[in-house]
């Protein structure tokens, strides 16, 4: 049974979100202590002279936003609905998660957090560039929405960080106890996903057109599930592939396929149509349907 816990983790999360989703949302107000508390576990077995950058996170990122806006295009023709939210999936930065993952799968943590760095400040200058552009209705101000993605996600990123790298400085035998129990970060991740799960449920069941309304529109739910999972397995798929080159396939998968999508379903619902963000919505399912294959994967080889 424990090994069947810890094989399964995430999918249990989510289904346990699923079910609950009018009591769980009332916890929403422990994430950010959550969210903070797994990275500095996490993040204590990274030292600042590791963040180095390499020529595959420039890689990894010109697939993230090139390969968006290419595949809004390529969407346009059959919806644009459909478009505005596959691609969201694809121009979403790295999860600020996908470190314990990358830790849990003995991947290199240094090299996804140095990515994630980089791909937040991108998008947040990218995103209130090009969505003013495909929906004009949005009505935001560059600098407006530039703060808002960098306010949503840098005091969860970088203060985890600095504590970590203060803790290392200053109370070396503490910061040496966080390290030895950094595996605790991937089950505080398990509640997180179950909070998370709960409120896009409760968003998506209290925001969204009722059932009459999304039988008329059967094609664009059809569509962003069917393009939602693809573009996963893709950016999972090609993100092995550049890190293969420099033996950093697990990180750079990580990197590329496990997105932020609360901020990615935010994103959708602030600076596009509303009905744009269940794409994310249906990814957070794909992305870690893939990332509990990986860990039984890993467990299974052990």
């Amino acid at each position: 049974m424990i090994r069947f816990l810890k094989n399964w983790t995430l999918p249990i999360s989510m289904i346990i979100g699923v079910i609950f989703y009018k009591w769980i949302g009332a916890l929403a107000v422990i994430s950010p202590a959550l969210i903070f508390t797994m990275l500095l576990l996490t993040f204590c077995k990274v030292r600042i002279e590791d963040l180095r950058l390499r020529m595959s996170h420039f890689y990894l990122l010109a697939v993230e936003i090139i390969g968006a806006i290419a595949i809004y295009y390529m969407l346009k023709s059959y919806n644009t609905i459909v478009a505005q939210g596959v691609m969201v999936c694809v121009i979403c930065p790295t999860a600020t998660a996908a470190a314990i993952v990358t830790n849990k799968l003995h991947g290199n943590v240094a090299s996804i957090t140095t990515y994630t760095l980089l791909c937040n400040v991108v998008v947040a200058v990218v995103v209130p560039a090009f969505f003013p552009a495909i929906y004009p209705q949005g009505g935001m101000t560059f600098w407006v929405a530039f703060w808002h993605i960098i306010s949503k996600v840098f005091p969860l990123l970088i203060f985890p960080f600095i504590v970590a790298q203060l803790l290392l400085r200053f109370t070396p035998k503490l910061h040496a106890k966080l390290t030895s129990i950094s595996d605790l970060a991937f089950y505080m991740w398990a509640i997180a996903l179950t909070i998370a799960m709960g409120i896009v449920v409760k968003t998506f069941i209290t925001d969204y057109p009722s059932f009459d309304e999304i039988q008329a529109n059967w094609h664009v739910i059809i569509g962003m599930l069917i393009g939602s999972m693809a573009v996963c397995a893709m950016q999972f798929f090609v993100g092995k592939r550049i890190g293969r080159n420099t033996g950093d396939a697990i990180a750079s998968g990580q990197s590329l396929g496990q997105k932020n999508t609360v901020l990615a379903i935010w994103m959708a619902s602030t600076f596009l149509s509303p009905v744009t963000s269940l794409a994310p919505g249906m990814y957070i399912v794909w992305q870690n349907i893939f990332n509990s294959y990986q860990l039984w994967y890993e467990q299974h080889k052990q």
